[in-house]
């Protein structure tokens, strides 16, 4: 409500103002009631500054109370200026109100040394530039004031010496206004409606300040346009107290540096500049003398001036192309050097001596990101930053690759030096980062290699990474690189070479293992897996492939692939065979699969595509795929929403396999084979066995016991309460499974 009321109140003060001051100049100038409007609309004036202040309540009011200082200082000396005129029938000059309207001055410049210092914040002492600025600006105008206004009068011996003073004062002292309204306008900060109204009020005094100087000089002043220069001042003067960016006209930038040079500050400094030379040949052309000295002072000052702008611009510039390389060659999360500053210096270490270089990738980051977001993950990204910095000689460099990637490059250091390097990592990471209130913790994966026979870059980086990617396969900590390792990768490159041709001409196809209940052996499920027709190595299984696909990224192609495949079969057997087609089909889903975005909306649309209902079908995890939650758990519980079945395989394997109950939407339990292969002994497996399928009674889930090759093993599962299973007892994977009655079980 306050700011409302402030909008009208200005836009009335406004209205009102014009009004007025349009009155005030269809009265006669030298008459009584003219007088009076003049005071009236002052007064009014200074009491609107007040206003104002306790309208708005800006933050820094004593900038607006110096302005009413010297506005209702100005109307006191029109009041005792009418006095003389209007009672004692007197125009003294100067007298007690050329007094007060001097004293008005140092009120106004207090208030805009102010709105300057608020303005160009905390930085205001290294404004170079604006100071500069600001004082070209006044050694042109000063130059202008001086040769045609100051020293016409300073120069009249007609006058007394007090009249001289006087006359040249009232310019001379707008000339500071006006510098103080350019600095205000230079520094930084929005450029609020309120400080524009400042400014025309301040150009409005100047104008009628200068022209009474020079009326006063070459003849009387008997009252007209000027008075309403002076009235139009205080208008607009009250106007920009009273208008709600009255708050704001005090405020710099956040960083309280000064405003982007613009056109306007350009055209205005340009055009002060170009004042010397106009003075010279105006004085040349209408008057018989050149001020020479006053011309040669002031172009000498502008002179040097200009130099020092100059020199700060050079410096700028240069500030600026130091601030831009700094960019270009460093991280700006982390603030390490990048890839591209690596390069260089990896480049002069190589071909200076011997030097080491780590590759280290860590392990578990894009699960802090799915989990607790990308803040919290480039927080974590900063520590691992600092305890890396730490950790090394200042000879040494730390960068940042990209993503959850650093490097390090040890120059003239050995191989020792760099592997006890990489011990100290591994320690320091082993501690958990405590970010947002989470206890972080990302293991590592580091390739280190040694620069010796090679001064490329790129083929070190490459090395380096080629031996990352075999310590991460290997869940290793470290690896140093050999030149085997490249044979691995020259193999894993064929071999997805030839992945890639297998599932576009058809090479791979999907097998089904049935899950039978028990005693009877009746087939109610069946699992799909998947075989590769290898031209050379014949039919080659998911565990030499697999592993490849899920490193290469792969792995998400094929799991689309076989999951529609499966679903497909599905719906035929539900479509052929009736109440004797399976319950329910499985598919196994990598962990890369359950992170992949739109990995949820991939199942549920190869379910409509293919008819299957969703309960048909079940999903099946292992235990350290949904280990660190994140967007894994997310795709599960939205599966499981849609009707989904999920099934934790090799269920008591992990390391939290009872925790994970709590948190997996799990409806099948896929009992582990290593505690199946000895079950019929009675030893840890047994008890283990039995454990779990009264885990499973008692949360309402089914639990298929794996691995099951020997009649006896059926039976005691049956005995122990186990009611589904799965093995080579009951079936071989296949390609065309018959569902008959299997083997019967012992029972």
């Amino acid at each position: 409500m306050r700011h409302a009321a402030g909008g009208r109140w200005w836009l009335w003060w406004l209205l009102c103002g014009l009004t007025a001051v349009a009155v005030y100049l269809l009265l006669p100038p030298d008459q009584l009631p003219a007088s009076v409007l003049y005071q009236v609309i002052g007064a009014a004036s200074a009491a609107g500054i007040v206003v104002g202040v306790r309208l708005h309540r800006p933050a820094r009011p004593w900038v607006w109370y110096w302005f009413a200082a010297g506005q209702a200082t100005w109307v006191t000396g029109d009041v005792i200026w009418s006095y003389y005129v209007y009672v004692l029938h007197e125009e003294p000059y100067p007298s007690v109100a050329d007094v007060l309207y001097m004293s008005a001055y140092p009120l106004f410049l207090a208030g805009f040394v102010l709105l300057v210092r608020h303005r160009s914040g905390r930085r205001a002492a290294r404004d170079v530039a604006g100071l500069v600025d600001a004082a070209i600006v006044a050694i042109g105008l000063g130059l202008v004031f001086w040769v045609f206004v100051i020293r016409p009068i300073a120069e009249d011996t007609s006058a007394s010496l007090a009249e001289r003073l006087v006359g040249w004062s009232y310019p001379a002292a707008d000339v500071l206004i006006l510098v103080m309204l350019f600095r205000a306008f230079a520094a930084n900060g929005t450029r609020v409606p309120s400080l524009r109204l400042l400014g025309w009020a301040g150009a409005l005094l100047l104008v009628a300040d200068i022209g009474f100087s020079v009326v006063s000089l070459y003849s009387s002043y008997e009252g007209g346009l000027l008075d309403a220069g002076w009235l139009l001042s205080y208008v607009l003067w009250t106007t920009a107290a009273l208008h709600p960016s009255m708050s704001a006209a005090a405020e710099g930038a956040v960083d309280g540096g000064t405003a982007p040079v613009g056109p306007g500050r350009l055209l205005l400094v340009a055009a002060s500049l170009l004042l010397t030379p106009a003075v010279l040949f105006v004085q040349g052309a209408l008057m018989p003398e050149v001020d020479w000295l006053a011309i040669g002072t002031a172009a000498v000052g502008l002179f040097g001036l200009v130099l020092v702008r100059l020199a700060g611009f050079v410096v700028q510039v240069r500030r600026q192309a130091d601030q831009l390389n700094r960019l270009a060659m460093h991280d700006d999360l982390t603030g390490l050097p990048n890839r591209r500053l690596l390069e260089e210096r990896l480049r002069a270490a190589a071909s200076g001596g011997p030097a080491q270089f780590a590759l280290i990738d860590l392990d578990g980051f894009k699960t802090i990101n799915d989990r607790l977001g990308h803040p919290v993950g480039d927080e974590f990204l900063g520590i691992v930053a600092r305890r890396l910095r730490t950790l090394v000689r200042p000879t040494d460099t730390v960068a940042r690759m990209g993503g959850d990637e650093f490097a390090v490059l040890f120059p003239a250091t050995d191989e020792a030096t760099a592997d006890a390097f990489v011990d100290r990592v591994v320690h320091a990471l082993q501690e958990p980062a405590v970010v947002a209130g989470d206890e972080l913790l990302a293991g590592a994966s580091i390739g280190v290699v040694g620069s010796a026979g090679v001064t490329d870059p790129a083929e070190i980086m490459r090395r380096a990474d080629v031996a990352m990617y075999a310590a991460k396969e290997r869940r290793g900590r470290a690896l140093r690189y050999r030149p085997e390792l490249d044979e691995r990768a020259a193999e894993d490159a064929r071999l997805g070479a030839q992945l890639r041709a297998a599932l576009d001409t058809g090479r791979l196809h999907p097998v089904y293992q049935p899950i039978v209940e028990l005693p009877e052996g009746r087939t109610v499920a069946v699992e799909t897996l998947m075989r590769w027709d290898h031209p050379d190595l014949g039919v080659v299984g998911p565990a030499t492939f697999i592993p490849f696909a899920e490193r290469s990224g792969l792995i998400v192609e094929l799991g689309a692939w076989i999951l529609r495949a499966a679903c497909v079969q599905a719906a035929r057997w539900r479509a052929t065979l009736g109440e004797d087609a399976p319950r329910r089909i499985s598919v196994n889903v990598s962990p890369r699969q359950l992170t992949e975005p739109g990995f949820t909306e991939t199942v549920l649309a190869t379910l409509a595509e293919t008819g299957l209902p969703a309960p048909c079908l079940a999903i099946e995890v292992t235990e350290t795929a949904v280990f660190t939650g994140g967007r894994a758990l997310d795709a599960l519980h939205e599966l499981h929403r849609h009707g989904v079945r999920i099934a934790l395989d090799d269920f008591g394997t992990g390391h939290s396999s009872l925790g994970l109950l709590q948190t997996v939407p799990v409806d099948i339990l896929k009992v582990d084979k290593s505690f199946v292969d000895n079950i019929a002994l009675a030893g840890r497996e047994s008890v283990i066995a039995s454990a779990l399928i009264e885990v499973s009674r008692g949360m309402g889930l089914d639990a298929v016991a794996e691995g099951v090759e020997t009649a006896e093993q059926a039976d005691v599962l049956y005995r122990m309460g186990y009611r589904y299973a799965q093995g080579y007892f009951f079936g071989r994977p296949t390609a065309d499974p018959v569902f008959t009655v299997a083997v019967p079980t012992a029972a």
